[in-house]
């Protein structure tokens, strides 16, 4: 009995020290992040049979195990990824806000300062100084555009090396965890008992690590191996063997990084945008956020290019010369075909460009061009619209939103895809191209009046001149004044009559015709098949007492020094609604820089609200499977005095060993 009551007590003092190392690692590792409470399973040893009964042996430590809840842990795994995706994009979305605030108000500044400058030569057009001045804005306004769009670029390549970083560390853990599962391979069966517990915490730290880059998913097996995956199910770990993730080159466009996945024999790309978590969000930024911002900088830049040059181009300088453009062309060969980027799959030889033709209807959008094999099939990338251009051979397609689709040299090979960016590099390249103040088209070339005899409403406008030298000469040189009478020759009726006033009626006029009440009269001048140089509008409700009584118009050429027509009508471009067909200059700016600042705002309480939802699950894993020192303070008196008291029996067995064998001698 002595020795069963020696072999109890040894037990239990073992149980016991077992129980005292299991808590004091607890302890231990109460700062440690990602551990798991440990806990020692402890069972009673099989009885030994004495006479009519079973006397108990002792006891032994079953296992230690993890006190670790898969759900709770699985929902930090999840608001992990959340996290980083909300920590991400507010990062970078307010950087973009920071940029934009301060670089668009420098920008309406400078618009406004420039049309400032123009208002003040429409009040002395003759002033050389005043003209300095304001192709002295000018430059600025395209300085500011240059500046703005290399910070927009910088922060696309500050971006694309995160996105890169980001690669790099998933692939470190990767291998790291690939690693851990040989490890666990060989320590044995994981349905046994003896769990290296504090391997399988580093890995799930890990895992819960790849939370913050990506979203996660992990499958374990018999043998404890675990599977893990990424995004929508992309294998990254198969057991004991790594997948890694880089970064190559964009297609179509270079300058946007694209994700692969690597194998021993292989590589597949990987949508990057799916991938949840910190991953995804810098490509949400970087391909929508950015990327539109970027697309709405350009835009402008073509705007305010192209309404100025076509302003410019409808009046004379100081020389009597039409002008020339203040702002670089919007359609040079460098700016249409950088707008089209072609696939690397492409296998036919066919090199296209985009050429903007009506800066009003652009918008942001890119688009996508493919060669079904019959026609091309425009789609906006936006809605998925689709848009069916027409077949190969006609050389240029009109497109119902502000630009041409046209075939520069070469033919398409069926499936051939090409991504189209109506405004790209705009801002980039926006230069100012007028040098000379006298160049500035401050005069009109030629203007109606009213004879001081008409008594309605009835008025002729000046309108879309082309060519304000041939204008000019035409009204005054070709013909001595061009003169448009019209009366009422019917009830809501009007005709019209446009003749040389050294040959009036009835000699042939130039042009006549008639137009209804409520609408206008539009005539070319020169009139065909002469290129049009200017036209000529009659609108109103021109009464006239009678075919003898028409009311009368004259058309006069006004070239002069003293002549601010043409600048006052470039003034006036500045309250126009000519972005998207409803925005000023002005108004862009602030819409951009307004959604900018939302979406900065919305980004900052997403972020708020996937840190309170990380902070819940977090606490809530933390309360099952973290340190509670108190319950392991108590713990450890616990196995203390289990420890003390099985030392006792030990004595007392060896007491009783000692009195049996004294008996005996």
């Amino acid at each position: 009995m002595s020795v069963n009551l020696y072999q109890t007590g040894v037990s239990g003092l073992l149980a016991a020290q077992q129980q005292l190392a299991t808590t004091g690692h607890n302890i231990a590792n109460v700062n440690t992040e990602g551990y798991t409470r440990q806990r020692t399973e402890q069972g009673s040893a099989i009885g030994n049979f004495n006479g009519d009964n079973f006397i108990g042996s002792g006891t032994y430590i079953q296992d230690i195990t993890r006190i670790y809840d898969k759900f709770s842990y699985k929902e930090q795994l999840i608001n992990q990824s959340g996290l980083g995706h909300a920590k991400s994009i507010n990062l970078d979305l307010d950087k973009l806000d920071n940029i934009l605030s301060n670089s668009n108000k420098a920008i309406g500044d400078s618009i406004n300062k420039m049309y400032l400058s123009i208002n003040n030569i429409s009040d002395k057009p003759s002033d050389l100084g005043l003209r300095r001045i304001a192709l002295s804005q000018a430059k600025v306004i395209a300085s500011d555009f240059n500046a703005l769009n290399r910070n927009l670029e910088q922060l696309e390549k500050s971006t694309n090396g995160e996105i890169e970083q980001i690669a790099t560390k998933i692939s470190e853990i990767s291998k790291e965890l690939a690693n851990i599962n040989e490890q666990v391979l060989q320590n044995r069966n994981l349905k046994d008992t003896g769990k290296p517990n504090d391997l399988l915490d580093k890995r799930d730290q890990l895992v819960m690590e790849l939370g913050k880059y990506t979203s996660v998913n992990t499958v374990r097996d018999d043998h404890g191996v675990m599977t893990v995956m990424i995004g929508n199910g992309t294998t990254l770990v198969a057991g004991v063997t790594a997948l890694t993730v880089s970064v190559k080159v964009g297609d179509p466009d270079a300058t946007k990084t694209q994700l692969q996945l690597n194998s021993a024999v292989s590589k597949v790309s990987i949508d990057g945008a799916k991938l949840g978590g910190a991953i995804a969000a810098k490509f949400e930024f970087r391909d929508e956020h950015l990327s539109k911002a970027a697309a709405e900088l350009n835009r402008l830049s073509l705007a305010i290019s192209d309404t100025l040059n076509q302003a410019q181009s409808k009046g004379l300088d100081l020389n009597g010369k039409q002008g020339n453009n203040i702002f670089s062309d919007i359609n040079t060969t460098t700016l249409m075909n950088s707008r089209v980027l072609p696939l690397t799959k492409n296998t036919g030889g066919l090199v296209a460009s985009v050429k903007v033709t009506d800066v009003s209807k652009l918008s942001t959008d890119e688009f996508t061009v493919e060669y079904d094999g019959t026609d091309y099939i425009m789609t906006k990338k936006s809605d998925g619209s689709t848009t069916n251009l027409g077949a190969p051979g006609s050389g240029a397609y009109t497109t119902p939103f502000g630009f041409e689709f046209n075939e520069v040299s070469g033919t398409p090979n069926a499936g051939d895809t090409f991504s189209l960016k109506p405004t790209e590099n705009a801002a980039s390249l926006m230069q100012v191209t007028l040098t000379e103040p006298k160049s500035f088209a401050a005069s009109s070339a030629i203007s109606a009046k009213a004879n001081d005899d008409n008594v309605s409403n009835g008025k002729v406008n000046i309108i879309n001149v082309t060519d304000p030298e041939v204008a000019r000469s035409y009204t005054e040189g070709t013909n001595t004044k061009l003169t448009v009478d019209v009366y009422e020759s019917s009830a809501g009726t009007f005709t019209y009559r446009v003749y040389n006033a050294a040959t009036p009626p009835p000699a042939a006029p130039i042009a006549n015709g008639t137009f209804a009440a409520g609408s206008a009269a539009t005539i070319n001048m020169p009139p065909s098949p002469s290129p049009t140089a200017f036209q000529i509008e009659i609108g109103g409700t021109p009464k006239g007492e009678g075919a003898l009584a028409r009311e009368k118009f004259t058309i006069s050429d006004v070239f002069g020094a003293g002549n601010g027509s043409n600048a006052t009508a470039l003034a006036l471009t500045q309250e126009k609604q000519i972005v998207d067909g409803k925005q000023t200059f002005s108004q862009t700016l602030a819409v951009s820089s307004s959604e900018v600042g939302s979406n900065a705002k919305s980004a900052e309480v997403s972020e708020n609200t996937a840190q309170a939802l990380f902070t819940q699950a977090f606490n809530r894993n933390q309360s099952k499977s973290g340190v509670n020192l108190d319950e392991e303070a108590a713990n450890m008196l616990k196995f203390q005095q289990a420890y003390q008291a099985s030392s006792k029996i030990i004595s007392i067995a060896n007491t009783i060993f000692d009195t049996l064998l004294s008996v005996a001698r």
